[in-house]
């Protein structure tokens, strides 16, 4: 029967991973917006984190994770005579990949943390009924990266442990690498295993040749790490990449640390109090599972991974749920079910309306006609739609790579107010200038912002709105307002009105004058 379930799981978990849903910019901005650039040559977007006098991003784990796989699709298309790989297929392969990634490493990892069968059969179907390994698992977060070195580096040290007898390098050496992998891809892994690696004191003391291969794997990796960055980071440089390691090397993990360390730098993304993981992290990503952290089985490695690293995470100031994306598979591998068959009946029908509300939610809907709505743009001619620049408005940052090579300036206007964005709108497709064509522009905005049907209704006469592509899955949470609308209308609007809309947006050309007037 657990087998059927499982299966069943994984059907909802590869539609999800192949469902263009936008949980956070992060997915692409610090991930494929970059490598597709490097490997294709796609227009891209480099953000400050990569920008910087002081850049915190490493490119060194998105090699393996993502520039492999381009490569292998470049390569493939390349023997086959075809064209340029189009952005759609690199998008939704590396969707496939992540999902392979999880239901490969992930499970497996799962499988080997938790012995008993019986307890190990309810661990997984448990991590494969989330909506976190549904969603955020699947999507191209360094976060999904971080939990399976997160998960396989808890799995090498209880190996360690467990063959007292021996000294057990092969689990030394890889995960020294782990270790060292995982630092370059987020600073914040040393949290989950500082407290769990400190267990293996008594054994490197015991067997000193464990932790020279610990330290000769990490130091490799690194200095590997740290030459690939230094190298993307001074691509005019005239000097050898060996004198670079020498004089200038970019260390991204101790830039890393320096930025997060200012609180002046983490108030530009927002400051939180430090229970902000205790009391809104931890129970939108568990639910109902939380309650079950009163039934851990015993004491683990997992669960002392959990407790040190909502510790210490709680004590940064900028909080965000997926900082403790790892947490999940471990809480949920370490518990066992209620004993009383009401309470674990009623549990079930909580966990499965949280994680199916959930996963629709972020899975679907959530900001997902963000992606389709880019593809939709690069795909186009540009005899069709006329538009050399596109406005996108109360939405998140589109991924630029996703045009591929189309020449198609993108403007993000973020959050603008509703005048500022009539203004812009207005100087961009204005009338003649000199002896260039007339020209439009195109506008990208969800179909609840209500202001925006004013404004086209206002300037009918003037200004010429064409609707050239929509979609209704997409919900725009950042535009819920329930202290002016009150909850009703705040969710007729927002959920009656789901959806994003494409404007090919032009002057009136007859009525030009009209609109000089009114300006």
């Amino acid at each position: 029967m657990w087998r059927r379930i499982y299966l069943l799981l994984l059907v909802v978990r590869v539609y999800l991973a192949l469902s263009p849903s936008y949980i956070h910019p992060d997915e692409n901005f610090q991930g494929p917006e970059i490598v597709a650039g490097q490997v294709f040559g796609y227009p891209n977007l480099k953000t400050w984190e990569f920008t910087s006098s002081r850049p915190v991003r490493s490119l060194f784990p998105l090699w393996p994770v993502y520039g492999l796989p381009m490569l292998v699709l470049q390569w493939v298309w390349t023997e086959t005579g075809k064209e340029a790989v189009a952005p759609q297929v690199v998008y939704y392969a590396l969707r496939l990949l992540m999902f392979i990634l999880s239901f490969v490493l992930e499970d497996w990892a799962i499988h080997e943390l938790v012995q008993s069968p019986r307890e190990r059969r309810v661990a997984v179907v448990l991590v494969a009924s989330s909506y976190v390994t549904w969603t955020y698992q699947t999507h191209t977060f360094s976060n999904a990266v971080e939990t399976l070195v997160v998960l396989w580096s808890i799995v090498m040290i209880q190996r360690i442990l467990d063959n007292k007898h021996r000294s057990s390098l092969l689990s030394s050496a890889l995960l020294g690498l782990f270790v060292a992998f995982g630092i370059f891809n987020r600073i914040t892994i040393p949290a989950f295993l500082l407290p769990p690696g400190v267990y293996l004191v008594p054994h490197f003391l015991r067997k000193p040749f464990s932790l020279l291969a610990l330290c000769t794997t990490f130091t490799l990796t690194s200095i590997l790490a740290i030459a690939i960055d230094t190298s993307f980071y001074h691509p005019s440089s005239t000097e050898s990449l060996f004198h670079l390691l020498r004089s200038d090397p970019t260390i991204t993990p101790l830039n890393s640390i320096l930025y997060n360390t200012s609180t002046l730098n983490l108030s530009l993304h927002g400051l939180h109090p430090p229970y902000q993981h205790l009391i809104a992290s931890l129970p939108l990503l568990l639910g109902p599972a939380l309650i079950l952290c009163w039934y851990i089985r015993k004491p683990s490695l997992s669960i002392i991974s959990v407790a040190s690293a909502t510790l210490l995470l709680s004590l940064i100031p900028h909080q965000e749920p997926r900082f403790l994306l790892p947490a999940v598979p471990l809480i949920l591998s370490s518990v066992r079910l209620p004993r009383s068959g009401v309470l674990r009946k009623y549990w079930f029908i909580s966990w499965i309306v949280f994680n199916v509300i959930l996963g629709v939610l972020m899975g679907v809907y959530h900001q997902g006609g963000v992606v389709p709505a880019q593809l939709w743009l690069g795909q186009q001619p540009q005899r069709d739609t006329q538009m050399t620049k596109v406005f996108w408005w109360r939405t998140y940052s589109p991924p630029v790579w996703l045009l591929g090579g189309k020449e198609l300036v993108t403007v993000d206007l973020m959050g603008m107010k509703t005048d500022e964005m009539m203004d812009q709108i207005s100087k961009a497709a204005g009338g003649y200038q000199g002896d260039e064509e007339f020209r439009s522009v195109g506008l990208v905005a969800p179909r609840s912002s209500v202001d925006l049907d004013i404004w086209i209704k206002r300037l009918k006469d003037v200004m010429v709105f064409e609707q050239f592509w929509m979609t209704k899955n997409h919900l725009n949470l950042d535009d819920l307002d329930f202290e002016e609308d009150g909850v009703q209308r705040t969710l007729e609007r927002v959920m009656g009105r789901r959806g994003l809309v494409i404007w090919k947006v032009s002057r009136n050309i007859e009525k030009q004058g009209q609109l000089s007037g009114s300006q």
